[in-house]
């Protein structure tokens, strides 16, 4: 028995956006049966297919670009072959855009960083650009999420923060230690209020891997 790992880029997008991660694996599990890929399980009284996921996505969050990693068996399918038998079982707003077959050896996906952005409404502009201003002007910028009470220093893994027009840009390190830092946490630090996203609603448009290039 020969395994295959196959790194596949997605986006969730629509009503697939308020599917929490557990519910979209599920999803994903039903696609990969009906699309009839030689799917590989682990051992044990409740086996679960090898399937891992380098970085989970909030509810309410879309994504234009997420990784994901599945392990085949003895598989004689091309990469786009695994991709378009498996895109024609996904539920609609989970979309697979491509498949890649690993080299053997090939390390598991690491997440280096995530770019997100947002559009800012028309009247928050302003506190906007000072709070950029402010937060990337500092060497640090502990925060303190709600409901918690341990400080989370956000400015460290902020590599950059801008604004171009009314879109708000990020591109957030992955730490090492502590939580990941999210689209909640830059409107805290930025002190913005919900009201101040305008149309549409925070975008992941890249997961960069520890293997890739920034």
């Amino acid at each position: 028995m020969v395994r295959q790992r196959v790194r596949i880029r997605f986006s969730k997008q629509g009503d697939m956006t308020l599917v929490g991660h557990r519910d979209m694996m599920r999803a994903f599990q039903r696609a990969f049966r009906r699309a009839r890929l030689p799917l590989s399980f682990s051992e044990g009284f409740h086996p679960h297919l090898r399937m891992t996921f380098p970085m989970a996505l909030a509810v309410g969050t879309e994504s234009t670009d997420e990784v994901m990693e599945l392990e085949l068996v003895d598989c004689e399918l091309s990469s786009e072959e695994i991709a378009s038998r498996s895109a024609r079982f996904t539920p609609a707003g989970l979309n697979i855009l491509s498949a890649e077959l690993l080299p053997e050896g090939t390390k598991k996906a690491r997440v280096a960083a995530t770019c997100y952005h947002v559009s800012i409404d028309t009247d928050h502009l302003p506190a906007a650009r000072e709070g950029i201003e402010r937060l990337m002007a500092a060497s640090s910028w502990p925060i303190v999420r709600p409901g918690k009470e341990k400080e989370i220093d956000v400015r460290k893994a902020i590599d950059t923060l801008s604004l171009e027009g009314d879109q708000l840009r990020v591109r957030v390190i992955k730490m090492d230690k502590g939580p990941e830092i999210g689209p909640r946490d830059i409107m805290q630090a930025l002190d913005l209020k919900e009201d101040a996203i305008g149309a549409g609603r925070w975008v992941r448009d890249r997961v960069e891997l520890t293997s890739e290039k920034p």
